[in-house]
């Protein structure tokens, strides 16, 4: 089911299994295989992870996470990006750095539960 695939998140493991980051579930490449397959898709494009250049490409670039907050609470650190699409779905990434804090130094240190 989409819901299912779209709120969780990629895994090196197959089947489903149990989010570390202690909420929702995680996915193998097999299930992507599967949905990409059953529905003529050629890639799944997600967020709601931190991935920390912006967008991150698993499960032999079938599936793309794109985190759009850069420097993610102001502690993270991380990049944000945007995929762009155009009229005959071919797509770009625009990356944007790490948003600093007024006065403070953008650190680049992602603590665990955002990962």
């Amino acid at each position: 089911p989409m819901c299912d695939l779209l709120w969780s998140d990629p895994d090196e493991r197959f089947g489903w299994g149990v989010s570390p980051r202690g909420a929702g579930f995680t996915f193998g490449s097999d299930i992507s295989d599967m949905f990409v397959t059953t529905n003529n898709l050629t890639v799944i494009a997600r967020a709601h992870q931190l991935v920390m250049d912006g967008f991150s490409w698993t499960h032999n670039q079938s599936v793309v996470t794109i985190f759009s907050a850069p420097n993610y609470c102001y502690r993270c650190g991380n990049k944000a990006a945007v995929m762009e699409l155009d009229d005959c779905l071919n797509y770009t990434f625009i990356a944007f750095d790490p948003a600093p804090r007024k006065g403070e130094p953008v650190k680049r240190a992602p603590a665990d539960y955002f990962m």
